[in-house]
């Protein structure tokens, strides 16, 4: 589709800009932002014609400001595709944020294969461009870093040994279905065992503690081998069927990416076959590198951060830090469930190509602490090092520090990261990641903390316009 940067302003947009609609403050602030950095939109416009011979050819889509404003309008709001096309085309107001202005609204999967167009390195960037803006405007210093990290869950059910291999099971008999419907000659020897491994399945979850220790190793051989033969089965099925294709161009394509899919779940099953016989059959300590906790989302970490109510949590260990003024100024996915003690460092680098300059108070919980990263932090001069020490007896001097007014001073400074962290979840659908795939996680969390620092860029810069006013 043409990417036009600038389209031509109809009459209708005319009347629509006449009509004296005013935009809530904190929004209008984010225009201003976005316009004066005209850079933020190029980003955009370069991922939406990725992969495209002739961006200049076609019926007309979403320009890149449309799309980078209703991004962050739709983590602004918390919505999903659906009603974030019902808000815009119902609000004059969102209309006009959004830059649609009279133009007709598309349709939600539309805003949907737009945001999938973006990378996360774009987005990367383009928070990178905000913090600049903040720095010249005024509104932060750095002079303060509080950092801390947390989880963000992938959209799975809880895995357990059974569940997976009832999901190789129907996920693969559902693939050959439809497989079957696309051929021309009908597909032979495919049975269908949905029925049987839901049955053990299910029987498995219901056994109380004392029925495992009899009969789980029984059920869950059956429940293997009956996996074990959906997988043959369905490769016999591609072996068979290799050379048969459609009469119809699109159903031959079809007919690939169902293929494609169905090796790609066949070769999840052996794992899962694999890890489940090594687990409950050989009694195994099977790696943590080595499991796997979906089959849809197989990128999901195993994360155990000791809580109470959360022992363990599925997704990706998120790594934020935060300055005085609440702006998120790092944010990295990480992989596996790496110690705390090792961001100290990449931290405080970072922070200095940031701002040309160390931060004078660094506070974290006592995950980051380590002699290294103490010494790291006096070396570049941080005047308050604010990291509790972790385990072993602490000296009389180091007592004396925690003991001291300014240590505690900044552990409350360091509390109000928590209170972030609870923003990102609860107001910009950082909690629990529903989009499909690694990069489209990344693409919320950049996007979730865009929409943060925007929200509170354009709130600080107001409440400075009304001082100045009270002032006058």
């Amino acid at each position: 589709m043409t990417r036009v940067a600038d389209p031509q302003v109809s009459f209708a947009d005319l009347e629509f800009f006449t009509q004296g609609i005013d935009l809530d403050p904190i929004l209008k602030r984010i225009c201003e932002i976005l316009d004066q950095h005209p850079k933020i939109a190029k980003l955009v416009g370069k991922d939406l014609e990725r992969g495209l011979k002739k961006p200049s050819m076609g019926r007309s889509g979403m320009t890149a400001p449309q799309v980078v404003r209703s991004l962050i309008l739709m983590r602004v709001k918390n919505c999903d595709y659906r009603e974030l096309r019902e808000r815009i085309a119902d609000g004059y107001t969102l209309r006009r944020f959004s830059g649609f202005c009279s133009r007709r609204v598309p349709k939600h999967d539309a805003f949907n294969r737009a945001f999938n167009k973006l990378r996360p390195q774009t987005i990367q960037a383009i928070n990178d461009l905000v913090l600049e803006a903040a720095i010249e405007l005024g509104v932060e210093d750095g002079k303060r870093l509080r950092v801390d990290t947390t989880v963000t869950e992938t959209d799975i059910h809880h895995p357990t040994d059974n569940t997976l291999l009832w999901d190789v099971v129907r996920v693969l008999t559902r693939l050959i279905g439809r497989l079957r419907t696309l051929l021309p000659k009908p597909i032979d020897n495919f049975p269908n065992r949905t029925r049987s491994a839901r049955r053990r399945m299910q029987a498995i979850q219901r056994m109380t503690t004392r029925q495992r220790h009899h009969q789980q190793q029984k059920k869950y051989r059956q429940l293997i081998k009956i996996t074990q033969q959906v997988v043959h089965s369905a490769r016999g099925v591609l072996e068979r069927t290799k050379d048969q294709c459609a009469v119809d161009l699109m159903d031959d394509l079809v007919i690939g990416e169902l293929r494609k899919k169905i090796d790609h779940y066949c070769q999840l099953g052996l794992r899962v076959i694999d890890q489940s016989s090594r687990r409950v059959l050989k009694g195994e300590q099977v790696p943590t590198e080595e499991k796997i906790y979906s089959i849809f989302e197989v990128h999901t970490d195993l994360i155990k951060r000791g809580k109470v109510r959360k022992p363990m949590e599925f997704g990706h260990k998120i790594f934020l830090a935060e300055s005085a003024r609440g702006l998120i100024t790092q944010y990295r996915v990480l992989e596996g469930n790496p110690s705390d003690h090792i961001h100290v460092t990449p931290s405080l680098e970072r922070h200095q190509e940031t701002f040309g300059l160390a931060p004078d108070w660094y506070s974290s919980d006592r995950g980051f602490f380590s002699d290294e990263n103490i010494k790291a932090c006096q070396d570049i001069a941080v005047k308050l090092v604010c990291i509790p020490q972790r385990g072993g007896k602490r000296t009389s001097q180091r007592e004396a520090l925690e003991k001291s007014p300014e240590f505690k001073q900044g552990q409350r400074f360091r509390a109000g990261i928590e209170g972030r962290i609870s923003v990102l979840f609860r107001g910009r659908g950082m909690k629990r990641c529903l989009a499909e795939g690694r990069e489209r996680f990344e693409l919320l969390i950049g996007a979730a903390v865009l929409a943060n620092n925007l929200m509170l860029i354009a709130h600080l810069l107001n409440q400075t316009e009304k001082r100045h006013r009270r002032a006058a």
